[in-house]
């Protein structure tokens, strides 16, 4: 106590700490409440299904496609879009756009026999093209008949038809829910070039079985954005990847995840709590700057590579939302 104090001072004085301490332990209470809250918000941890699409291997038989999937350690399988089938022959598609639903069937049939479940099918046709919604409408039941659950489609590089595909998008989610299969639109320049593009025409249609698929690769490539604030003005409605990864620097090149310069930490974490299943389905899983792989056996080992790097980030993932 100093000269001039006098108990009633140091009693007041106590008195005003104490009122101090107890506000800052409310403080700190409520903070720890509204984060509590926050977490408790959150949904389910995503079930991410890391695949590998046959069509790095398009310059080989389909059959070894799968095998070399399989072999590479993945579960889950994409298909398309063609396959040389021999020596000087041309590309054959994997299943033809009016190929009947018993061979659909059958394919899935022969990849699930080999350990490899089917999780999205190439379209191969524009929404915008003349014969668009008959062809978009027969994938949805080819991919019903594999019990495929997803089927791709994207626009034209040079974009326009964006009323024409709100129009048949429209006409497509119905189909598409009566089917059990969800058709999925990625980014492919033009009008749709960017994931926030592709949302504005999903939450137009307003069908729960049309979305999108986000490829950060071609957002990158197409029209030089950074995928990353992107995913953020769409992630609500997306539901599966096809994963490439890109660079600038030294060459501007689409390649494999992990060898370019998308953080796919920060690319897939505003996804990582949505619950859903959610296809990663690698489209690219070529090394830049190499040329490509003339064996198959090569194509194996980048495949292999992709799977581990993926598998590595989706389990980083889960301990930071755990």
């Amino acid at each position: 106590m100093t000269p001039l104090e006098t108990n009633d001072d140091l009693r007041r004085r106590d008195f005003l700490r104490l009122l101090t301490g107890a506000a800052a332990a409310a403080g700190t209470l409520q903070v720890g409440l509204e984060t509590a809250r926050s977490d408790s918000d959150l949904g389910e941890p995503t079930k991410f299904q890391i695949a590998c699409m046959t069509l790095p291997y398009s310059r080989f038989p389909l059959r070894r496609a799968l095998t070399g999937i399989q072999g590479a350690g993945f579960e889950f399988v994409a298909w398309g879009v063609s396959h040389q089938e021999g020596e000087g022959k041309e590309r054959t598609p994997v299943l033809r756009e009016d190929a009947p639903l018993a061979d659909a069937k059958s394919l899935a049939r022969q990849c699930r026999d080999m350990g490899l479940s089917p999780v999205m099918m190439f379209s191969t046709v524009y929404p915008e093209r003349e014969n668009g919604l008959e062809l978009l409408t027969h994938r949805i039941r080819q991919a019903s008949a594999a019990e495929i659950p997803q089927v791709l489609t994207f626009g034209h590089t040079e974009g326009g038809g964006r009323d024409l595909w709100i129009e048949r998008l429209k006409k497509l989610g119905p189909i598409a829910s009566d089917h059990g299969v969800m058709l999925v639109i990625k980014q492919h320049g033009g009008d749709t070039g960017t994931g926030q593009a592709c949302a504005e025409i999903v939450r137009e249609v307003d069908e729960p079985n049309i979305r999108v698929n986000y490829d950060a690769g071609n957002v990158m490539d197409y029209l030089n954005v950074d995928p990353i604030p992107d995913i953020g003005k769409c992630a609500d409605v997306v539901h599966s990847f096809c994963i490439k990864d890109h660079r600038n620097w030294p060459v501007d090149q689409d390649c494999g995840p992990g060898l370019g310069e998308i953080d796919h930490y920060r690319l897939l974490h505003p996804v990582a709590r949505t619950g859903r299943l959610m296809p990663l389905c690698c489209e690219n899983i070529f090394a830049p700057l190499m040329p490509q792989p003339q064996r198959p056996e090569e194509l194996d080992k980048l495949a292999e590579r992709a799977r581990i790097f993926l598998e590595t980030v989706v389990a980083g993932l889960k301990q930071v939302n755990s």
